[in-house]
C-alpha cells in the first residue's frame, strides 16, 4: 500500500493548462502515458512546492497542473497524494563506472543510487574518466543501463596512457600527446576534465601541466573538477591546495569545481580551516571566476591504504613498484622519515576491504599497531604487503560539514561506489533525515534544489534537473517519513527505503519501492561550441 500523510497547510494547488509539446493544447480526453496525481511537487528550483498533476509522454513532461479539470486521461496513474515528488536526483560525483559497463544487468540497473531517488550519476571524476568517452557509452547504450549518466575526461587516465606511472615531467612530445587526448573526450561529449591531484602518479604533475591539458576544457566552456591535491595536512596544506585549484580554474578557462569538499586532519590549531576554504571560495567568485563545489553528508571518508599513509614518491611506479620498496632498507628509512602517520591519525583509519586479508576488515590500523607490536607506520606496510587495501578515515569535523552545506554554490553528491562505505547506498536518505528533518541544516526546498536543478544548470544537463514542461520526465517520487538511510559503517551495502518510484526518461524504473529492470537510463554527452571540435 502506498503510505500517505496530510496536504501540508499553506501549500497551494497549482493549475497549469500547459502544452503539449508539439501540440497547440492536450486535446480534451488525450491519454498521457502516464499520469502522477496528488503529489506535492518540488520543481528543483528555490520555489515552494505545490500539490500537482503531472503528464508525461514518451520520455517529456507534456503537462503539469490539474489533470481533472484538463480532462486528461492517462493510460497508467501512480497516485502520489501525501508524498513528495521531485526531478529526479543527480549524483554530482560518483564512481559507477564498472557498474554501468558490467555485463550483469543487476550491475547496470544500479539499484542503490535509484534506491536514493538518483537518476542521473556524473562519473569519470577524480582524474579516472576515459578519454574514449564514445566508446564507453556506445557499450552503455548497448548493453542498457539504469542510470543517465555523464563523464569527465580525466587527467589521471591521460596522464597514465601516456607517462604510465612515471613520477616525472613530460616532453613537449608527451604534453601535446596529452593535451590532444583531453581534447578527444571533450569532443566525444566530456562535461570537463577532472583531476585527483592527491593521488600518485596525479599528485607528480606541475600546476603547469595540470593547467596546459585544462585549457581543452576551458576552450570548450567546459569544467575543471578537481579531487584537490590536499584537503587537509598531508601535504601543502588545503589552503595552498586550494589556492592551486583556483589558479588552474582562472587560467584554463574551464569552470572550477571543487570535489567533495571538505576539510581533513586540520592543520591550524583553532581548526578554522574551513573558514579559509570558504573564504577563498566566496572571493574568487566575487571576483567573477565560477566556482562551484559539492558534499557528501559524512563525516567519513574512503579512499586506498596508501594515498594516506604512505610518502607519494614511494607510490612512483605503481602499486608493486611501492611493494618493492618496502623491501629496499634505505627506501624503508625514508618511508618513515617522511610519512605522517601518527597514532592518532592510525586510531581513525578503519580497513574497509582487504580482498586476501579479509580478516582484516573493520580493524582500526591502531588495533593492528598494537596486536602487531609495530608502529602504525610498520603495521600499514605489513597490511599493504598483503594486498591492496580499501580504508574508511574518519577525518572529518561535523561542524565543518555544516558551515559549507547551506552555502549557495555547494550540490549534492554521494562519492559513492558498491564498496565499504555506507555513502554509495544511503547518502541522499542521510542528508534528509540528518541535515533537513532532525538539524535543519537545510530546508526541504533547498535539498531538491542542490540534488536537481543546480546540478543540472552546473553540468548543462539539458532539459533535465527540473519539473517542467518539456523536460525529460526524470522524477523521484518519495515518502519523506519513510524516506531512511539504512546503511552504516558496519553494514555499508544495506539499501534505502522510502523512494517510491522512479521514472527516468519516461520510464518506470523503480515501482512501489521495486526495480522493474528496465534499464531506461542514457548516455548524456554534452555538446561542445561551434568551431571548437573537428
Amino acid at each position: 500500500m502506498r503510505p500517505t500523510f496530510p496536504r501540508p497547510p499553506g501549500i497551494p494547488i497549482l493549475i497549469v493548462f500547459a502544452t503539449v509539446v508539439g501540440c497547440a493544447s492536450p486535446p480534451r480526453g488525450r491519454d498521457v502515458d502516464l499520469l502522477i496525481t496528488g503529489g506535492t511537487v518540488y520543481a528543483g528550483d528555490m520555489g515552494e512546492p505545490t500539490i500537482t498533476d503531472i503528464g508525461i509522454v514518451s520520455d517529456k513532461i507534456v503537462f503539469v497542473g490539474n489533470a481533472a479539470k484538463a480532462h486528461i486521461a492517462s493510460q497508467k496513474t501512480l497516485e502520489a497524494t501525501g508524498l513528495m515528488v521531485t526531478p529526479g536526483l543527480i549524483d554530482a560525483h560518483t564512481h559507477t563506472d564498472n557498474e554501468l559497463t558490467s555485463p550483469e544487468a543487476s550491475q547496470r540497473l544500479v539499484a542503490r543510487q535509484v534506491m536514493q531517488g538518483v537518476t542521473t550519476s556524473i562519473i569519470g571524476v577524480d582524474g579516472d574518466g576515459t578519454p574514449d568517452i564514445k566508446a564507453e557509452f556506445a557499450t552503455m547504450k548497448h548493453l542498457g543501463i539504469g542510470q543517465n549518466v555523464a563523464t569527465y575526461v580525466g587527467f589521471g587516465a591521460i596522464r597514465e596512457r601516456v607517462l604510465r606511472e612515471d613520477a616525472r615531467a613530460p616532453t613537449p612530445a608527451e604534453l601535446q600527446a596529452m593535451k590532444s587526448l583531453a581534447a578527444q573526450g571533450m569532443c566525444e561529449g566530456a562535461l570537463g576534465l577532472s583531476s585527483g591531484l592527491f593521488y600518485a602518479p596525479q599528485s607528480f604533475a606541475s600546476t603547469d601541466e595540470v593547467i596546459a591539458v585544462a585549457k581543452e576544457a576551458g576552450k570548450r566552456r567546459g569544467l575543471y573538477d578537481t579531487h584537490q591535491r590536499d584537503e587537509g595536512s598531508s601535504s601543502v596544506g588545503i589552503v595552498t591546495s586550494l589556492k592551486e585549484a583556483i589558479r588552474i580554474g582562472e587560467e584554463s578557462g574551464a569552470t572550477l569545481h571543487v570535489a567533495h569538499i571538505k576539510v581533513t586532519n586540520s592543520a591550524r590549531p583553532d581548526g578554522e580551516d574551513v573558514t579559509d576554504v570558504i573564504a577563498l571560495i566566496e572571493a574568487a567568485r566575487a571576483k567573477g571566476q565560477p566556482v562551484t563545489a559539492d558534499q557528501y553528508p559524512w563525516t567519513a571518508a574512503n579512499t586506498g591504504l596508501e594515498a594516506v599513509v604512505i610518502p607519494q614518491w614511494a607510490q612512483a611506479g605503481g602499486f608493486e613498484a611501492m611493494v618493492k620498496r618496502f623491501d629496499d632498507s634505505t627506501d624503508l628509512a625514508r618511508i618513515h622519515a617522511d610519512n605522517g602517520l601518527t597514532l592518532a591519525l592510525a586510531q581513525k583509519i578503519m580497513i574497509s576491504e582487504a580482498l586476501k586479508q579479509p580478516e582484516l576488515v573493520g580493524k582500526r590500523l591502531s588495533e593492528l599497531s598494537t596486536q602487531w607490536g609495530v608502529d602504525p607506520i610498520d603495521a600499514a606496510i605489513r597490511v599493504l604487503k598483503g594486498g591492496e587495501a580499501e580504508v574508511v578515515v574518519f577525518v572529518m569535523n561535523e561542524s565543518d560539514i555544516v558551515k559549507i552545506m547551506p552555502k549557495p554554490w555547494v550540490m549534492s553528491s554521494s562519492d559513492g561506489a558498491d564498496g565499504e562505505h555506507p555513502r554509495g547506498y544511503a547518502s541522499y536518505p542521510r542528508l534528509w533525515e540528518k541535515y533537513v528533518i532532525d538539524e535543519k541544516v537545510l530546508t526541504p526546498v533547498q535539498f531538491v534544489h542542490r540534488s536537481t536543478g543546480l546540478e543540472a544548470d552546473t553540468f548543462e544537463l539539458k532539459g533535465r534537473g527540473y519539473i517542467k514542461q518539456g523536460y525529460f520526465a526524470d522524477i523521484a517520487v518519495i515518502d519523506p517519513k519513510t524516506y531512511h538511510a539504512r546503511a552504516t559503517y558496519v553494514e555499508p551495502k544495506l539499501l534505502s527505503t522510502g523512494v517510491v518510484d522512479v521514472i527516468i526518461n519516461g520510464r518506470i524504473e523503480l515501482e512501489d519501492g521495486k526495480p522493474t529492470g528496465v534499464l531506461s537510463g542514457r548516455p548524456l554527452t554534452r555538446t561542445q561550441p561551434k568551431g571548437t571540435c573537428p
